[in-house]
């Protein structure tokens, strides 16, 4: 008699969105029901919303079966669920595809869109919004930008090839040039070159400065001015979180809009009338699969 199992069940994407799949060990005493597992194991995530996830037919066993709350625990398997969040607030700007092949995107993201799912948003983000346009279920993002900046993101769509883009981008084999408004200051020559030593701060979203070796590097030219704006280019040889806000501050020339320096402003999520004036404008790279040049160029401006 054969020993094999029913091939895993491999659940269907729903609305751009993946199923997360979740192990249920062995465990004593045993848990009353799956529902009372998952409501003890993520108790981020409140009873209600699990109820609502059953109640919608959201939660499968590893065969494909939809459970309820009632159904028994059951160890040494896998259950899956889908991620939809009651009320999400609708970013009422558009991405654009830029450029496709067989591996990858190119993609123009509006300002105050973020990348991928996270607490509050799934649906109105660039990858579930990407999932649904194409359907396809693989795509990943290879490297990121921050929900505030606008501009070229690259997004693998083969497992086999991905990790190759991915290596491209850790290998800093990648040409990023990114536009930013901020004051003008007549009395700093450009261009130049900013190197700090940049870490954590507080609060937790933040960077900051300390008096140390540089582990971050940015070339800044100028390209535009008037009397109180400038526009700069900024190419930066490394990738810290939010390193070209930081960068500018440090020349007390913050970029225009910016939420987090040179002080943290809360803003509601729905206010969308000032975004950040950054935008990632240009990425050019070799490709590690074709071997061919690729220069990619966004179309967005920014202005003074």
């Amino acid at each position: 008699m054969s020993n094999h199992q029913t091939s895993e069940f491999c659940p269907p994407m729903l609305n751009g969105v993946s199923a997360s799949k979740v192990y249920l060990p062995k465990l004593q005493p045993m848990p009353k029901s799956i529902f009372a597992y998952l409501c003890a194991q993520f108790q981020h995530i409140g009873a209600a919303e699990w109820r609502q996830r059953f109640h919608d037919g959201l939660v499968y066993d590893a065969v494909g079966n939809v459970l309820s709350t009632d159904s028994a625990y059951l160890e040494n398997q896998h259950v899956f669920y889908y991620r939809f969040l009651a009320r999400e607030i609708e970013v009422p700007f558009q991405h654009e595809i830029l450029f496709e092949n067989d591996h990858f995107l190119v993609v123009n993201k509006p300002h105050f869109l973020t990348i991928s799912p996270t607490g509050q948003y799934v649906q109105q983000t660039l990858l579930v919004r990407l999932k649904q346009q194409t359907g396809i279920e693989h795509l990943t993002p290879i490297h990121r930008l921050d929900r505030e900046t606008a501009g070229l993101v690259l997004f693998s769509k083969r497992i086999e090839t991905r990790g190759a883009y991915q290596q491209m981008f850790a290998e800093r084999r990648v040409q990023k040039t990114y536009h930013a408004i901020a004051p003008f200051n007549p009395e700093l020559n450009f261009p130049r070159t900013v190197r700090l030593h940049m870490q954590k701060g507080e609060p937790f979203y933040t960077m900051r400065v300390l008096d140390k070796a540089p582990n971050s590097e940015t070339d800044i030219s100028l390209l535009e001015y008037d009397s109180t704006w400038a526009k700069y280019e900024l190419k930066p040889h490394t990738g810290k979180q939010h390193q070209l806000r930081v960068h500018l501050n440090s020349l007390s020339c913050p970029i225009k809009n910016d939420p987090f320096y040179p002080k943290v402003v809360h803003k509601t999520d729905d206010d969308f009338s000032q975004p950040l004036q950054l935008l990632a404008k240009k990425l050019s790279f070799k490709d590690p699969i074709t071997q061919q040049l690729m220069l990619f160029n966004s179309h967005f401006e920014l202005t003074l």
